[in-house]
């Protein structure tokens, strides 16, 4: 018998029946990975603010507000996402700026 059920003999007419019930699996979230976007000397701010919010569908003013933390402590968090998802909006900012000849970069940290 599987491990997900719990079972327990039950006499039922003078038959042996089993009777069965999901065990509750114990589910932990995964872990979550910021999206941060890195200064460089060369990417325009206004590139910076079309980039996040096309891509992390920021409003001008969030987008204004993580373009001026980039440009002043040299990063800032775009956004916290599942892996797989934190990947792939690197990868795209990172692709977007080298189709347009930046050298803007993202990276992901586990939160």
């Amino acid at each position: 018998m599987s491990d997900i059920y719990n079972s327990h003999d039950i006499e039922q007419d003078g038959e042996l029946t089993f009777a069965t019930q999901a065990a509750k699996p114990k589910l932990k979230r995964p872990p979550l990975y910021k999206v941060i976007m890195l200064n460089d000397d060369y990417t325009p701010m206004d590139f910076v603010v079309e980039v996040l919010k096309i891509f992390f569908s920021m409003s001008s003013e969030q987008a204004f507000a993580v373009m001026r933390a980039v440009h002043e402590q040299g990063k800032g968090v775009c956004g916290v996402y599942s892996k797989d998802i934190a990947e792939t909006k690197a990868e795209q900012v990172t692709q977007c700026a080298r189709d347009n000849e930046y050298p803007l970069l993202c990276e992901i940290e586990q939160e």
